[in-house]
C-alpha cells in the first residue's frame, strides 16, 4: 500500500512539473510571458530589465530593455504558444520551455540578440547565442551589462551589504567584427546606417547628410540632443529631415 501511495504522488508531482500552461501570449518583458493567464519564465535565457539601458565607449546610453520588450511584443504578442514546465522559481512563476509554430520562442530571442544564455540555469541555448554574438546582432552589436550583474547592481542600491560579492558588473563579450554585419539595433542609434541626423543650432532645422556630401565627415551626432542616424533617404524624409544642400 505504501509502495502504491509513493508511485501516486510521485506520479502527481511529475504531473506537476511536465503540465504548463497553453494559449495565447501577454508578453510581459524579454523573457517573461503570461500564457492563458499564468505567468512564464522561460528557461534558460536571461533578458534585460525593462528599465535597464545599455551603451559603451563607442555608442550612447539607450534602453535596451524597453527595446528588447517591445520586439518580444511585436514578435509573439497574441501567438498561441505550447509550454513544457521544467520547473518553478522562487518568485512562484512557472519556468517553461514554450514554442510557437513550432519554434521555440527561447532560441528564437537568442539567435536573434534580444536575450542571452542562462548557462546557470542550461546550456540549451549556449551555441545559440555564440553565433548570435560572432555576427553582431542585436545586444551583442553594443556594449550591456549582463542582466543578472544590472539586477545584482540595483539591489546593491538598497541592500550594500547582501549582495554578493561574485556579482558585480560583469560585461556580456560584444564581437564587433571586421565587416559590416546587418544589426537589430534601432536605426536612431546604429552608426551602421550611414545616413546622419543634424539639428541645426541656429534655427533648429533638421537636416540629414549622406556620405560624399561637403559637411558629412565634420558632422558629428549627438542622441542625447534628439540628433540620429537613418539607414536611407526616405527614412529620414518620412522622419521630417531634410537633405542638406551641400
Amino acid at each position: 500500500m505504501l509502495r502504491i501511495a509513493f508511485f501516486t504522488a510521485a506520479v502527481a508531482l511529475g504531473s506537476m512539473v511536465s503540465a504548463a500552461p497553453n494559449g495565447p501570449i501577454r508578453v510581459v518583458d524579454g523573457d517573461t510571458f503570461k500564457v492563458n493567464g499564468t505567468t512564464v519564465r522561460l528557461h534558460a535565457i536571461d533578458a534585460p530589465e525593462t528599465d535597464q539601458m545599455c551603451g559603451d565607449a563607442t555608442s550612447p546610453a539607450w534602453p535596451c530593455g524597453a527595446w528588447v520588450r517591445d520586439k518580444t511584443h511585436e514578435m509573439f504578442e497574441g501567438r498561441m504558444a505550447r509550454c513544457i514546465a521544467t520547473d518553478t522559481d522562487r518568485y512562484g512563476r512557472t519556468v517553461a520551455k514554450c514554442s510557437v509554430d513550432g519554434r521555440d520562442v527561447g532560441e528564437t530571442l537568442v539567435s536573434k540578440g534580444l536575450a542571452f544564455a542562462y548557462r546557470e540555469y542550461g546550456m540549451d541555448y549556449d551555441l545559440v547565442e555564440k553565433g548570435a554574438a560572432v555576427n553582431a546582432r542585436g545586444l551583442h552589436g553594443t556594449g550591456i551589462m549582463s542582466p543578472a550583474a544590472f539586477r545584482s547592481a540595483q539591489r546593491a542600491k538598497t541592500r550594500p551589504n547582501k549582495v554578493r560579492n561574485n556579482a558585480g558588473a560583469k560585461t556580456v563579450t560584444v564581437n564587433r567584427g571586421t565587416s559590416p554585419k546587418r544589426s537589430l539595433l534601432p536605426n536612431a542609434i546604429n552608426p551602421a546606417c550611414k545616413i546622419k541626423g543634424n539639428i541645426s543650432l541656429n534655427s533648429g532645422e533638421r537636416i540629414y547628410h549622406v556620405p560624399g556630401q561637403d559637411y558629412y565627415a565634420k558632422t558629428r551626432i549627438s542622441v542625447g540632443k534628439g540628433e540620429r542616424w537613418f539607414c536611407s533617404e526616405s527614412e529620414a524624409r518620412a522622419a521630417g529631415w531634410r537633405k542638406a544642400r551641400n
